[in-house]
C-alpha cells in the first residue's frame, strides 16, 4: 500500500463555486421587482385613468346615439336636451384624458394621445354646429311639423307660414357659424394620421374608420360651403322682401323623357311674403300654340316621333342634363304669347302627386273628382294616375257624348293645376302638426330621388341647389361612370308597365385593362290596351318606342352591342362618351340589350375602382346588379345617384 502514489486534490482554477437555489430565486425576484418599478408603476399610473377614459367614451357614444335618435324622431325639444347631455359626457372624457397629458411628450405613445385629443376637439366643434342648427329651427318647430313648442303657434297655418318666412332672414346668417365650426372640426380630424394604425392586431378597422371620417368631414364642409349661398337667399326666394314667381312644369313619368317625363302641363306659382298662390295653370299644348315661329325639330324627334317636324315646348327636354334642357325650353318660352316672367323653373313628375296624396290621408278632391293613391284595377296603377290620363287623353267629342259641356270644361281646362292647388290648400289649411312634417320629409325624399328638379335664375341660389344634387345635372366624376337615359317617343304610357334590370359585369385583366359588359332586360308582363279612343278606351299600354343613350367615361370604346334596332352611334356630349340606339318593347314581351366597352384608363394592382351610377329623373325601381369578374358584389334598386367602390 505504501508503494501507491499519493494523490493531492486541488481546486480547479477559474471554476466558480456552486450558487444555492435560494440565492438564484432571490436574484430573479429582485430583477422582476426592478422591472416592475421601472415599467409597471407607470403602466398602473396610465391604466387607471385609461379605464376611466374608455368608460366615459362609451358613455359619450351612447348619449350621442340618443341625440341622433331624437333627431330621427323629429323631436326638436328632446334633441336639444340630449345634445346638452352629450356635451357634458364629452367634457368628462376630455377631463379624464387630461390626467395622462404627460403622454404627449412620450415618443410613439404621443401619437395616439394626440389623435384622441384631436378627435375630442372635433367632437366639440361638431356639437357646437349642431347646437346652432337646433337653436335656429326651434322657433319654427310647430310650423315645420316637428315635435316641440315653436314661437309661432297663434293664427292660421298660412299666417304661421308667413311669419316663418318673414323672420327667416334673422337666422340664415347663422350658417356662417355652422360652417366655421365644421371647418374647425375638419382641421382637428385632418390632424389625425391614419398611418399610425397599421393593418395588424385588428388596427385595420380603426384605420379604415379614420379614413372614412376624414372623407365625411371633407365632403361635409364642402357641401355647407356650396349650400351657404342658397340658405342665405332662401328668404328672398320665398318672397320675403318682394314677390317671386316660379314656373312649375308637370312631367308625366309614365311617358318617360330624358329629364323625367313628357311635359304635359304647367302652372305659375306666386309667393309674396310667405303667401302662396297659383296664378295660372294650363295644358302645355295651349302654351305651345301661342308660339308663332318654331325651329326645326332635332334629329331624334324627326327620326322617331311620327308627324312632328318642328320643336315644341313639350319636346324640349331632350338633354339628360335638366339645366341644359331648360335652356332649350326657355329659348322657345321667351317667344310664347302667354309668357310670364319668372324667377326659376321647378319640374315635378307624377310620382310626386301620388306620394303627396298618400301623405294627405290618401284623399284629395279637385274639380269634383276624388283622387287617391290606391291601386286602380283598370291599370294596376294608382287611381290618381288613371284618372288624370282619362281626363287628359280622352277626346273632347267623346267627353261631350258621355257628360255635360260644363262638366267637361270644369274637368279638362286645367285639371293638373286644379289638383295641385287642392293639394296645396289641404296642406296649408291643416294644422302644421298634422301634415307639414311628413310633407317636408316626403318632398326631401322626392327631390333626392329626382322627382323634383330645380333651376333657379339667382346664381347663388342655383349653386346651392346643385350642391344639394337636386338640379338634375350630369356630374363630373373621377373613376368609372354610368348613366342610362331613355325617352318614350310615341309609345303611349308604356313606362307604367315596363320593368328594367341592369347588370354591369366589370372584368379587370392582368395588365389593368377594364372591360365592362352591360345587360339590360326590359319586361312588359301586361296585355296591350285597346287604343281605339272613340270606343271609350284609354290607351295606356302600347309598344314602347325607346330611344336610349348610355353615358360612360369620356374616351371609352364600344366593343359590341346587340339589341338595338338601329345602327349604334358613338359621340361625345356633356363630358362623356355616349352610345346611342333605339329599341321597342311590346306588351307581354321582353327585350335584352347587351353591350361591351373598354374604359379609357387602366387599374393598378390592388387599387379600388370607384363607380358613380346616375339615376334618370322620373324612374323608380329599376334594379341594378354589379359584378366583378363575374361575381356579384352589389344589388340594389336605383332610387337615387349611387356611388360604389369595387375592390
Amino acid at each position: 500500500m505504501d508503494d501507491l502514489p499519493k494523490i493531492t486534490l486541488r481546486p480547479q482554477e477559474n471554476v466558480k463555486p456552486v450558487v444555492s437555489a435560494t440565492k438564484i430565486r432571490k436574484k430573479i425576484f429582485f430583477i422582476f421587482l426592478a422591472i416592475f418599478i421601472l415599467f409597471g408603476t407607470p403602466m398602473l399610473i396610465i391604466a387607471v385613468p385609461a379605464q376611466k377614459i374608455y368608460i366615459s367614451s362609451q358613455k359619450t357614444y351612447r348619449q350621442a346615439q340618443k341625440t341622433v335618435d331624437a333627431i330621427k324622431k323629429q323631436n326638436i325639444a328632446l334633441a336639444d336636451e340630449e345634445l346638452e347631455k352629450t356635451k357634458e359626457t364629452l367634457a368628462e372624457t376630455q377631463n379624464n384624458l387630461q390626467t395622462i397629458s404627460f403622454l404627449r411628450f412620450v415618443p410613439f405613445i404621443s401619437w395616439y394621445y394626440n389623435d384622441i385629443d384631436h378627435l375630442l376637439k372635433a367632437g366639440f366643434h361638431s356639437l357646437s354646429a349642431s347646437s346652432v342648427v337646433i337653436e335656429a329651427i326651434k322657433p319654427y318647430a310647430d310650423v315645420l311639423g316637428l315635435k316641440g313648442q315653436g314661437s309661432f303657434v297663434m293664427g292660421s297655418s298660412e299666417q304661421r307660414l308667413q311669419t316663418t318666412i318673414l323672420t327667416m332672414g334673422k337666422i340664415t346668417p347663422r350658417i356662417d357659424d355652422v360652417a366655421n365650426d365644421l371647418d374647425l372640426a375638419r382641421k382637428e380630424i385632418d390632424a389625425v394620421n391614419p398611418n399610425h394604425y397599421p393593418p395588424i392586431f385588428g388596427l385595420a378597422k380603426v384605420r379604415a374608420q379614420l379614413i372614412k371620417v376624414r372623407e365625411i368631414a371633407d365632403s361635409g364642409i364642402a357641401f355647407v360651403d356650396e349650400a351657404k349661398p342658397l340658405i342665405k337667399v332662401l328668404p328672398s326666394l320665398l318672397g320675403e322682401s318682394q314677390e317671386k314667381k316660379y314656373l312649375v312644369l308637370f312631367q308625366n313619368a309614365n311617358e318617360l323623357r330624358p329629364t323625367g317625363g313628357f311635359i304635359t302641363a304647367y302652372a305659375i306659382f306666386k309667393i309674396d311674403k310667405g303667401k302662396i298662390e297659383v296664378e295660372r295653370s294650363d295644358d302645355i299644348y295651349n302654351l305651345d300654340n301661342t308660339i308663332r315661329s318654331k325651329p326645326k325639330a332635332p334629329e331624334p324627334i324627326l327620326k322617331y316621333l311620327a308627324n312632328v317636324s318642328t320643336l315644341h315646348l313639350r319636346d324640349t327636354n331632350l338633354s339628360p342634363d335638366f339645366i341644359e334642357s331648360m335652356k332649350t325650353f326657355n329659348s322657345l318660352y321667351r317667344e310664347a304669347g302667354s309668357k310670364v316672367d319668372v324667377d326659376g323653373i321647378i319640374a315635378i313628375d307624377s310620382n310626386v302627386l301620388v306620394s303627396t296624396i298618400k301623405t294627405l290621408d290618401d284623399e284629395v278632391f279637385a274639380g269634383g273628382i276624388k283622387f287617391t293613391s290606391k291601386i286602380d284595377k283598370r291599370c294596376d296603377c294608382p287611381q290618381v294616375i288613371y284618372e288624370l290620363e282619362r281626363l287628359i287623353s280622352t277626346p273632347k267629342s267623346l267627353d261631350l257624348r258621355i257628360t255635360s259641356l260644363a262638366s267637361v270644361q270644369a274637368q279638362r281646362k286645367d285639371i293638373l293645376g286644379t289638383l295641385m292647388y287642392a293639394i296645396m290648400q289641404k296642406a296649408l289649411k291643416s294644422s302644421p302638426k298634422l301634415y307639414w312634417g311628413p310633407l317636408v320629409q316626403d318632398m326631401i325624399t322626392q327631390a333626392n330621388e329626382k322627382h323634383i328638379l330645380f333651376y333657379l335664375y339667382d346664381k347663388n341660389a342655383q349653386r346651392g341647389i346643385e350642391a344639394l344634387n337636386v338640379a338634375g345635372r350630369i356630374k363630373e366624376f373621377d373613376g368609372d361612370y354610368f348613366h342610362l337615359n331613355q325617352a318614350n317617343l310615341g309609345g303611349a304610357k308604356s313606362n307604367l308597365f315596363v320593368r328594367e334590370s341592369v347588370t354591369q359585369d366589370v372584368k379587370v385583366e392582368s395588365d389593368g385593362k377594364i372591360i365592362k359588359t352591360v345587360t339590360i332586360i326590359y319586361k312588359n308582363p301586361y296585355p296591350p290596351s285597346d287604343c281605339n279612343l272613340e270606343r271609350g278606351n284609354l290607351c295606356l299600354n302600347g309598344i314602347l318606342r325607346n330611344w336610349f343613350r348610355v353615358y360612360v367615361p369620356k374616351g371609352s370604346k364600344l366593343v359590341n352591342m346587340q339589341g338595338s334596332e338601329v345602327k349604334v352611334s358613338t359621340y361625345e356630349e356633356l363630358g362623356k362618351t355616349v352610345f346611342e340606339g333605339f329599341l321597342t318593347v311590346r306588351p307581354q314581351g321582353s327585350v335584352t340589350l347587351t353591350f361591351s366597352y373598354t374604359l379609357p384608363f387602366k387599374l393598378e394592382s390592388g387599387s379600388p375602382l370607384p363607380l358613380l351610377i346616375q339615376k334618370q329623373p322620373g324612374t323608380t325601381t329599376n334594379e341594378y346588379i354589379i359584378k366583378l369578374n363575374g361575381k356579384e358584389v352589389e344589388k340594389f334598386p336605383l332610387l337615387t345617384d349611387k356611388e360604389v367602390t369595387l375592390r
